[in-house]
C-alpha cells in the first residue's frame, strides 16, 4: 500500500507541476494581449488610416472568427486532447497577431483579424480543459481563481508598458507591440506543448450527495454527440443562458457602454478612466484568493447571486455619478466605485462558473462543454458594446443604467433558480472525499470489524 500511495503522490505532483506551467503560459499570453487589445481601434483607425468603420469591422470579424473556431475546437479537444488544440490555437493566434501588426490594407487587416480571433478563441476552451484535467475537485476553484488573477495581472502590466511604447505617429511602435504578442503566444505553445496532462484524480461521493434532480435522472452513459448531449443537459443550458446574461451585463459593457457613459454623460476624463481600469485590476488581484477561500464552503449558485447584488450596487453608483456630475469629486469617486464593484463581482465568478461547467460535463465531452461556454461568452461580449453604445449615444443614458440594473436583478433570480438543476456536488453543497491509499491505516474498531480482507 505504501507503494500505491507514492504512485498517487507522484501523479498529483505531476498534475500540480503541469498546472503551474499552464498558468505561467496563460499569464505570459495575457501579458502580450495587454500590449495590443487597448490599442487595436487606434491602430486601424489612426495609425493605418483605414477609418473607424474598418476598425469596427475588425472587432466584428474577430468575434465571427470565434463563432467558427469554437465548435471545431470543442470537437478537436474531445477527439485529440487539449494539448494539440491549444498549440494549434496559439500558433494561429501568433500568426494573426504578427500579420495584423504588418497589415496596411483593409483586406489584409480583416484577414489578419480573422486568424487572430480564431486562434485566441481556440486557446480559451483548451486552457480551461487543461486546468480541469490538472486540478482536483478540491483545488479546481483555486486553479480557476488563480488563472483569472494572473490573466488580469498580465493584461494590466502589459497595458501599462504598452502605453509607454505606443506612438500613433510611429507605426513601427504598434508593429512592435503586435510582434511581442505573437512571441507571447509562441511561448504559450512552447510551455504547454511538451507537458503531459494526467488523468483526473478519483473522487468518492456519497449516493445521496450525487443524487440527480428528477429532470436529469436519465442514464447519461449512452454515447451522444457533443451538441445533442449539451442541449439535452438542462443544467448546462441554464448555466449558458445565465453566463450569457452575466457576460453581456459586465464584460460586454466594461470597455464600451460604461466607458461611453463615463465620458459622455458623467464627463470623466480619459486619465480618470485609466485609473478606474487600474482600480478594477487591483481589486481582482487583491481579493481573488481571499474570495476563493470564502466561496470554498458556500454554494456556487449563492456566489453567482451575490455577484448580481454587487453589480446592482455598481449600477447604482453609476446612476449616482450621472446625477451629481456637476460635483466632479463625487462623480469621480462614484465612477471609481463602479469599476471596483465590477472587480468584486468578477472575483466571485472566477472560482464558480468554470468549475460548474467542469462538473456538468461528461468526461468525454469536456472540450465541447468548455467550447460552448466560451462561445456563449464571445457572443454576449460582442453584443454588449452594441447595446451600450447605442443607448448612450442616443441620449438614453437613464434607460441604459435601468436596463443594466434590471439585468443584474435577473442574474440573482436565475442563479437562485439554477440551484434546483444542480446536484449537491455541482453546487458545492457537499464535501468531497479523495480516494487515497494509506500505508498503516488506523481506524476505530467498529469500522475495522466491518472490513473484509482483500482477495
Amino acid at each position: 500500500m505504501t507503494r500505491t500511495m507514492r504512485q498517487n503522490d507522484g501523479q498529483y505532483g505531476t498534475a500540480a507541476g503541469t498546472l503551474r506551467r499552464v498558468q505561467v503560459g496563460n499569464a505570459l499570453s495575457a501579458f502580450g494581449s495587454g500590449f495590443t487589445v487597448p490599442y487595436m481601434f487606434v491602430y486601424v483607425n489612426q495609425v493605418r488610416g483605414l477609418g473607424s468603420m474598418t476598425a469596427w469591422l475588425v472587432f466584428t470579424v474577430f468575434a465571427l472568427a470565434a463563432l467558427v473556431a469554437l465548435p471545431l475546437a470543442g470537437r478537436g479537444i474531445d477527439r485529440y486532447g487539449a494539448r494539440p488544440v491549444l498549440v494549434a490555437g496559439a500558433v494561429t493566434a501568433a500568426a494573426g497577431a504578427l500579420a495584423f501588426g504588418h497589415a496596411t490594407g483593409s483586406g489584409h487587416v480583416l484577414l489578419s483579424a480573422f486568424l487572430f480571433g480564431a486562434g485566441v478563441a481556440t486557446v480559451q476552451p483548451a486552457l480551461a480543459t487543461m486546468i480541469v484535467r490538472c486540478s482536483t475537485s478540491e483545488t479546481r476553484a483555486h486553479a480557476f481563481g488563480l488563472q483569472f488573477t494572473l490573466v488580469n495581472l498580465g493584461m494590466g502590466i502589459g497595458a501599462m508598458i504598452g502605453g509607454q511604447i505606443v506612438d500613433v505617429n510611429r507605426p513601427t511602435s504598434l508593429t512592435l507591440l503586435f510582434s511581442i504578442e505573437a512571441v507571447m503566444f509562441l511561448v504559450l505553445a512552447a510551455v504547454t506543448g511538451t507537458i503531459r496532462v494526467p488523468r483526473p484524480a478519483p473522487v468518492a461521493v456519497s449516493a445521496a450527495a450525487a443524487d440527480l434532480p428528477a429532470a436529469a435522472s436519465a442514464d447519461a452513459s449512452a454515447p451522444r454527440s457533443g451538441l445533442r448531449a449539451l442541449l439535452a443537459d438542462k443544467a448546462m443550458v441554464r448555466i449558458c443562458l445565465l453566463a450569457g446574461l452575466i457576460f453581456f451585463t459586465c464584460y460586454g459593457q466594461f470597455e464600451s457602454g460604461v466607458a461611453a457613459y463615463a465620458t459622455d454623460v458623467v464627463g470623466t476624463s480619459p486619465s480618470v478612466l485609466g485609473l478606474a481600469l487600474g482600480v478594477n485590476t487591483l481589486t481582482i488581484v487583491v481579493l481573488q484568493m481571499i474570495v476563493v477561500r470564502i466561496t470554498a464552503r458556500r454554494r456556487r449558485s449563492t456566489a453567482i447571486a451575490a455577484t448580481g447584488v454587487v453589480w446592482l450596487a455598481a449600477w447604482a453608483a453609476a446612476a449616482l455619478a450621472g446625477l451629481v456630475r456637476a460635483d466632479a469629486a463625487v462623480a469621480t469617486v462614484s465612477m471609481l466605485s463602479v469599476y471596483m464593484l465590477f472587480g468584486v463581482g468578477e472575483a466571485l465568478l472566477a472560482p464558480t462558473l468554470g468549475p460548474i461547467v467542469a462538473d456538468l460535463a461528461p468526461a468525454h465531452l469536456l472540450g465541447s462543454y468548455n467550447a460552448a461556454f466560451a462561445l456563449v461568452k464571445q457572443v454576449a461580449v460582442a453584443m454588449g458594446p452594441a447595446a451600450g453604445v447605442l443607448l448612450v449615444g442616443a441620449g438614453m443614458s437613464a434607460a441604459y443604467v435601468a436596463v443594466m440594473a434590471g439585468c443584474t436583478v435577473l442574474i440573482v433570480v436565475l442563479a437562485l433558480r439554477l440551484r434546483r438543476q444542480l446536484t449537491g456536488v455541482q453546487d458545492n453543497a457537499v464535501r468531497r472525499v479523495r480516494v487515497v491509499a494509506a500505508s498503516e491505516p488506523r481506524m476505530a474498531p467498529e469500522l475495522a470489524a466491518g472490513l473484509q480482507p482483500a482477495a
